[in-house]
């Protein structure tokens, strides 16, 4: 049978078993074995156990549990509230000032956690009440902490940078590197977008007859004195960065240095030292690393049966061979990101399609850096896009009395400006390749 064909009959199989509710891992893992037992020997099934094991067996996964646990002190101390109201006190007289405190927190608190779900979560708990409070819409309090929650799988260190780095064999220092200058950019874009619409909130108020509440005066001490707060935190995520772009560390020894320095930097700042506080991050960090770790590993076999079959060099041929601009391919592709992050988190669909794009995007002539820049900046905005945004569920958790609708309203504008970094990244490739290209060793 042409490998093609196998190949629909495979992603068929696996479709069914993903939109089957079970846990992703679960579900690569059981469309793996059906599809290994309808067209490969048998005695290739005693090969399981083994491919499973060579998914995980690499010491560059050892980053993800450090990262998630560096993310996981910040998350579950006062140190994201610190750092949100940091934002606050020096932008509040910004129009939207108290909203791009919230995407400058939300960046920044990104480059402690590294996750998506874990930004929208701690700052929008605090966030969404307060710019409510303050006379901001529903659709725009709601939309600015989806939108600025997708910075935590672009601004390093990120899980998603680390998984697709493994999945393609591409530097991970460098994916990390790469991250910064567009996670800046996308930043700028949704900052540059909140006074424009808070002004027009604000005027329909206005003409409505309805009043806006007082903002809060700060004086220059009581900024200080936070900002101070969060200073160490930041020193942290500036000398793992560095520690990276200087060649100094792997990621892996980066983020166990970094790891251990916010955690004696909890310490010290929010008498962190109970052992039901480190039991507690240290049982959230084993949750969901584990979780990662599973997907990790039947992604891997799930590849592996992709390649055995020669069902992914045969679509990159295909493809490759195409009478068509090397744009054109690369629109096709984001148009199926886009639809899979509809569907699936990243970490899956990263392991799921790395394997089969990364040879076609090279064989175009496509820098791999770049690329998963842009893969990246694409399953952003999955995150914000029904019927599965992850985003969109973990702010209607922290906001039940606003409905679904406001919240996918209120994401809206700030999904298309993810459309514009992405065309703007394609436009200009070096945002994306410079600072690697500048790393030493």
């Amino acid at each position: 049978m042409n490998p093609l064909w196998i190949g629909c009959i495979v992603t068929l199989i696996a479709l069914l078993f993903l939109f089957s509710g079970m846990p992703i891992a679960f579900a690569l893992g059981a469309s793996s074995l059906v599809a290994m037992f309808i067209f490969m020997d048998q005695y290739q099934i005693l090969m399981v156990a083994e491919t499973v094991y060579e998914g995980v067996n690499d010491f560059g996964l050892l980053s993800i549990p450090l990262f998630i646990f560096m993310g996981m002190i910040a998350a579950l101390t006062k140190a994201g509230g610190d750092l949100y109201e940091c934002f606050h006190r020096w932008l509040y007289k910004i129009p939207g000032g108290l909203g791009i405190g919230n995407i400058g927190a939300c960046a920044v608190f990104a480059a402690l956690t590294g996750s998506s779900p874990a930004c929208a979560a701690a700052i929008g708990t605090m966030g969404i009440p307060e710019m409510r409070r303050r006379g901001y819409s529903d659709g725009l309090a709601t939309g600015i902490i989806t939108a600025g929650g997708t910075l935590g799988i672009l601004i390093p260190p990120s899980v998603t940078m680390i998984v697709y780095g493994l999945a393609t064999e591409t530097s991970i220092g460098k994916l990390f590197i790469a991250g910064i200058i567009p996670g800046i950019l996308v930043a700028f874009l949704f900052s540059a977008w909140i006074p424009i619409a808070d002004t027009l909130d604000r005027r329909k108020k206005k003409s409505a007859g309805v009043s806006l509440p007082k903002e809060d005066i700060y004086t220059m001490t009581e900024k200080l004195a936070i900002t101070v707060k969060i200073f160490p935190f930041i020193v942290v995520v500036a000398l793992v960065l560095s520690s990276l772009y200087t060649g100094w560390a792997t990621p892996s020894e980066a983020a166990a240095v970094g790891a251990f320095l916010i955690l004696i930097t909890a310490i010290a700042l929010y008498k962190m030292y109970r052992p039901r506080d480190i039991l507690n991050i240290l049982m959230r960090t084993t949750r969901e690393s584990t979780m990662i770790m599973m997907i990790i590993a039947t992604s891997f076999l799930f590849g592996a049966i992709l390649t055995n079959l020669y069902i992914a060099q045969t679509l990159a041929q295909n493809i490759v061979a195409m009478q068509v601009d090397r744009w054109v391919v690369m629109l096709m592709i984001n148009v199926l990101l886009l639809v899979a992050g509809c569907f699936l988190p990243p970490v899956a669909i990263i392991l799921i399609l790395s394997p089969i794009l990364h040879p076609i995007v090279t064989g175009l002539g496509f820098d791999p850096i770049w690329f998963g820049v842009l893969m990246t900046l694409n399953l952003e905005a999955g995150l914000i896009t029904p019927p599965v945004g992850l985003n969109l569920y973990i702010v209607k958790g922290i906001a039940p009395d606003i409905p679904l609708t406001t919240v996918l309203q209120g994401s809206i504008p700030f999904i298309l400006l993810l459309f514009l970094g992405m065309f703007i990244l394609c436009l200009f490739p070096f945002l994306a390749t410079w600072l690697p290209a500048m790393m030493i060793g």
